[in-house]
């Protein structure tokens, strides 16, 4: 594997940091102000050296792992008013380069598990204790919803409906009739229209679009939105 482009010194313990940083960013749908990280094994006990730290900061401000401002994110953060703490935590039988986040900001909260498996490739393993399971290589789909039958469905018809293909799905639910969560990677990314629409559905609580974060030094903003309901 020909490793990512990167402030170093680790393409996992660093740029794929940086990514699950990123990655719980485009989830809580707001900018990050208060960040609880728990770092799991090998983060744990090798992290401060290999910049894991301060690369899981840069990422929740929004930075690519080939930012210069990377070795700065204390810094970066203390200025935007992003405060932080980290502690160490055993999170079972998972990747030992592990991450729990636990976001805070605008009104919004969000709780992300994510690895780092290698060569700056992410895996990303819960979202608000639901499981999922996508890596951050194509335009993800997430939304949290009243489990109801037939809204699988009704998205796979919606996002049929505007031409895009879907590469991976993956449904998770706390009980029959409670919340549930859809999680899809797409070939392309849906259109504003597609969304607007989905968001506006009463079963739904949240929608969240992750950009991809994989072989691209920024975020492009294709577009889409956001939302999150009461």
């Amino acid at each position: 594997m020909i490793g990512p482009v990167m402030i170093g010194p680790s393409s996992s313990h660093t740029a794929g940091a940086c990514r699950i940083g990123l990655v719980g960013q485009q989830l809580l749908g707001a900018p990050v102000s208060k960040a609880t990280i728990g770092l799991h094994a090998s983060f744990a006990k090798t992290g401060r050296g290999h910049g894991t730290h301060l690369a899981l900061v840069a990422g929740l401000l929004g930075y690519a792992p080939d930012d210069a401002r990377l070795p700065r994110a204390f810094e970066e953060a203390q200025a935007a008013g992003l405060s932080y703490t980290f502690e160490d935590i055993d999170l079972g039988d998972v990747h030992p380069n592990s991450a729990l986040l636990r976001l805070e900001g605008g009104g919004q909260q969000v709780s992300v598990l994510a690895s780092s498996t290698g060569g700056g490739v992410i895996e990303v393993s819960k979202v608000d204790g639901f499981k999922v399971s996508f890596s951050g290589s194509s335009p993800t789909l997430l939304t949290r919803y009243a489990d109801a039958q037939g809204i699988i469905a009704r998205v796979a018809t919606l996002i049929a409906a505007d031409h895009i293909n879907i590469a991976t799905l993956t449904c998770a639910r706390e009980k029959r009739g409670g919340d549930a969560m859809l999680c899809i990677e797409l070939d392309n990314a849906l259109s504003g229209a597609a969304l607007n629409f989905l968001s506006v559905w009463s079963e739904m609580k949240w929608v969240r679009v992750v950009q991809p974060i994989m072989d691209t030094g920024t975020i492009i903003d294709t577009g889409t939105i956001n939302a999150s309901f009461e």
